[in-house]
């Protein structure tokens, strides 16, 4: 029996869902599954936590002052690799390192000494940046060619205090290569580019699609969305979801939209903290993270487009999971989330502002989206791209 080990920093989210598609898809087909990660709640029985919260505490402090990411969680990491050799895997699969819960030298130093292949799924850019998940917003292109003055050096993983962009350029640069039988996959041919010009492009890179679960994810009429999360009847939703609003993510441009709609729409904006709630338009409805697939579901199904106004994405799951519900989408020109738009599931916006949303959703004329299209997204086709690539590296 083969075995697969996967590594994430969390079982929840985007990709905790996709470490799950992929667990699931593996052991239907024979596989012994191991699922290793950092904090939260496991999804299934083959999780297992390898780090604690008094560890993921002081990972967390580490990082605010001293930048260094991803450098402790000694203990965490120890537990890991005894697991791994314990288990002895045939294909070890990595997504997030960052997430407050292992010690990426460690990590690396180990697998540069395995032979079993190693895949590393990239979900942003982070690997190859000295500090940040992502660049676009302000424009900064040092990451091709050493960091340093980092202007995002207080968004995640957030620094309070030192710059060390710089110093763990030159060391992600050293740790992350060498590893001699690695492949790196990304969900974006967006995100595929930038590789090719960055510190890890002597590495193949493969790029596998975002996928969702379309047996969650589908046209959905059996929850009454308006009377369940308050929203005025008899208006068009245009609903905007992330599981985090960060600034990169557009919030500020989503409050501006709302000023700018008539009474035929209402804004419906979820993922929002309680101090987001606390300083929203009044205009939108703000509704909390949410991690049930139903209601969101139900909620994609109901609106008349979802809008994305991310500034810096890879290849957004919210994107899919509207398509998959028959609702179109109208994102940013930016990153990859404009590789799932054509003609049948939304619109691209000519500027990255309120005005260019506004204008898209007044000229947006799409009744249905076809069931090709829908299940084009499904999780099943990304697991099974992934286990063709374990395969294809198992019998090289």
């Amino acid at each position: 029996m083969k075995k697969l080990v996967q590594i994430n920093s969390v079982c929840y989210g985007s990709t905790g869902r996709i470490a799950k598609s992929i667990s699931d898809a593996a052991r239907k087909e024979g596989y012994e599954v191991h699922n290793f990660y950092g904090r939260g709640k496991p999804f299934d029985e083959t999780c297992t936590k390898i780090s604690n919260t008094l560890e993921t505490y002081i990972s967390g402090i580490n990082t605010r002052v001293f930048g260094m990411h991803a450098e402790l969680s000694m203990a965490a990491t120890n537990r890991l690799i005894s697991e791994i050799e314990r288990i002895k895997p045939d294909i070890i699969q990595i997504h997030n390192v960052h997430g407050y819960y292992v010690n990426k030298t460690m990590l690396f130093e180990y697998l540069k000494k395995q032979d079993c292949p190693v895949v590393w799924t990239l979900h942003d850019c982070w690997a190859f940046t000295g500090h940040c998940a992502y660049f676009d917003y302000p424009e900064c292109d040092k990451w091709k060619t050493g960091c340093g003055h980092c202007p995002r050096k207080n968004d995640y993983p957030r620094s309070l205090i030192f710059d060390t962009s710089r110093k763990e350029y030159r060391k992600k640069k050293e740790i992350f290569n060498g590893v001699k039988n690695m492949t790196l996959v990304t969900p974006s041919l967006w995100l595929k580019g930038l590789i090719g010009q960055s510190i890890l492009k002597n590495y193949e890179v493969v790029c596998i699609n975002n996928g969702v679960n379309v047996s969650n994810f589908k046209p959905t009429e059996d929850i009454d969305v308006y009377e369940l999360f308050n929203i005025p009847g008899n208006k068009k939703i245009i609903l905007s979801i992330a599981s985090v609003w960060e600034r990169r993510k557009g919030l500020d441009d989503l409050m501006a939209l709302a000023d700018m709609l008539d009474d035929e729409y209402q804004l419906v904006t979820v993922g929002l903290n309680d101090a987001q709630l606390k300083k929203l338009n009044p205009k939108i409805t703000g509704i909390k993270r949410t991690e049930n697939v139903k209601q969101l579901a139900r909620l994609y199904t109901q609106a008349y487009v979802l809008v994305n106004p991310t500034f810096e994405d890879n290849y957004p799951t919210v994107n899919l999971e509207s398509i998959c519900c028959g609702t179109p989408v109208i994102t940013y020109n930016t990153g990859g989330s404009v590789e799932v738009i054509n003609e049948h599931t939304g619109l691209v916006t000519q500027q990255n502002t309120p005005e260019s949303l506004l204008k898209a959703i007044r000229e947006l004329n799409i009744d249905s989206i076809p069931e090709e299209e829908m299940s084009r997204y499904s999780d099943s086709n990304m697991s099974r791209n992934y286990l063709e690539l374990y395969e294809s590296l198992l019998n090289r």
